[in-house]
């Protein structure tokens, strides 16, 4: 791929920046756009070890500035339907995402998760199972580490796998990975692509350009998912998991034991009491994960010896500490209805919930009804508090406080919490407003515990 052009950087984060290091040292001249006319070009500029030939173009974004633009790589926060994308799209200008752009500057094996729920376990899993396999593997993504960051450093020898979300599919061209999985589709991010036939349309793209000697796992016991083996774009071999029904072929359960069953044949893999993490979504998540790595080609006795030592991943339902016979568990990856739903049905003993946060135009119906008399009381912050408190009296559930910020939040709980009990962050909503993201919203949760009877 000749990089040797003019390309517009849409979005100076952490995504847009490192696209504009990866597009430097292949030559191109770049130019960042941001429509926040207050940053401070100084600051971000300062980053770039050769600042001189950078430009950067703030507010509106007018045509002159496109005349010469031979592409346009976006970040995933920018709106695909957004004014600044439109323009783009009036001169001609094909738009990509950064995951894009590190694929075609990358190179090896790779394999791409997407999903509403389980994308960082489950890709958390497959990184430890490569990384244990050779030294020459790569965890990126929205797991933390950006593709474009170590796409340079891979070679047709490295063993890759990318943690994908619905904004980065939006503007794949090539993308092409040699196994993908779409774990479960869920409503999510709806502020975004409008109506579930979208959102999941956009997931199933992670597949479209794969082929026959490729592989896509699916989630058996997912409505969506399961059909998305006929769709016209599916042409990889599929590859289903199920963590309830006893299939054929692919991943399942038999007498509490995770099983491959290919070609006939069934193979033991690990027996759930060996597992680490509790509850049927990680099950699900180790069977992807165990899929995935296993359909790249790594022997089953090096992802069996990892799968029994692995122990997830930060924000995920993770203890944090006890303070006076209560346990605080740190969910602040359950940033949707339903992935604070495994939270809940998580926890094993009276919890007191703290909730709300930015508002993704979601129901909260389903989370409400999955207290399942749980939840001794609900602790609310953040945009959707009172739209969170008004579905809960719906369903009968009136104990509700709101707090102004989450350490309040926290002291609240602390307060009213016995011996025996449990607090559980499981906002069900993104962090977005209040914190930069998810994990300094989980940072923040544990340091005020921590504070706790200190």
């Amino acid at each position: 791929m000749d990089f040797h052009k003019k390309v517009l950087v849409a979005g100076t984060g952490k995504s847009g920046a490192n696209a504009g290091k990866l597009l430097q040292k292949k030559g191109a001249q770049v130019v960042f756009y941001d429509g926040n006319v207050d940053l401070d070009v100084d600051q971000f500029l300062s980053q770039f070890e050769d600042r001189e030939d950078i430009g950067v173009v703030l507010g509106k974004l007018n045509d002159s500035v496109l005349q010469d633009i031979e592409l346009c790589i976006i970040s995933p926060g920018i709106p695909v339907d957004s004014d600044m994308a439109n323009t783009v799209r009036d001169h001609k200008i094909p738009i990509w995402s950064e995951i894009e752009l590190a694929y075609q500057a990358g190179a090896g094996k790779l394999a791409a998760i997407t999903g509403t729920n389980g994308k960082t376990t489950t890709t958390s899993l497959v990184g430890e199972i490569f990384a244990d396999y050779t030294k020459d593997s790569f965890t990126v993504g929205n797991i933390g580490i950006p593709y474009t960051e170590v796409a340079l450093d891979m070679d047709e020898d490295s063993y890759t796998v990318a943690e994908v979300s619905s904004f980065q599919l939006e503007t794949i061209v090539d993308f092409h990975p040699h196994v993908s999985a779409v774990l479960n589709v869920t409503p999510d991010h709806l502020n975004r692509h409008y109506t579930m036939e979208n959102y999941a349309s956009v997931k199933l793209d992670v597949c479209k350009n794969q082929t026959e000697d490729d592989y896509l796992i699916l989630n058996y016991d997912d409505p969506i998912t399961k059909k998305m083996a006929k769709d016209k774009r599916v042409k990889a071999k599929v590859i289903y998991f199920s963590r309830l029904h006893n299939i054929e072929e692919g991943i399942c359960l038999a007498d509490d034991w995770i099983v491959l069953r290919e070609n006939g044949e069934e193979k033991k893999v690990i027996a759930t009491k060996d597992l680490v993490l509790l509850g049927g979504h990680n099950v699900e998540n180790y069977m992807a994960g165990i899929a995935v790595a296993y359909y790249m080609g790594i022997p089953m006795e090096n992802i069996v010896s990892v799968v029994k030592t692995f122990k997830g991943v930060a924000h995920r339902i993770e203890f944090v500490r006890e303070v006076n016979g209560v346990a605080y568990y740190n969910d602040s990856k359950g940033t949707n209805p339903d992935a604070a739903i495994k939270g809940i049905q998580a926890m094993n003993r009276k919890t007191l919930l703290i909730g709300g946060g930015y508002d993704k135009k979601v129901a909260f119906d389903d989370w409400i009804q999955a207290f399942d008399g749980k939840v001794k009381q609900l602790v609310l912050i953040g945009q959707t508090a009172q739209l969170i408190a008004d579905t809960a009296a719906k369903y009968g559930f009136t104990d509700v406080v709101f707090a102004k910020d989450l350490k309040e939040a926290v002291d609240i709980c602390a307060k009213a919490a016995e011996p025996g009990e449990a607090v559980l962050l499981s906002p069900a909503c993104a962090s977005w407003g209040q914190f930069d993201n998810y994990e300094q919203r989980g940072d923040m949760f544990k340091e005020y515990v921590n504070e706790l009877g200190a």
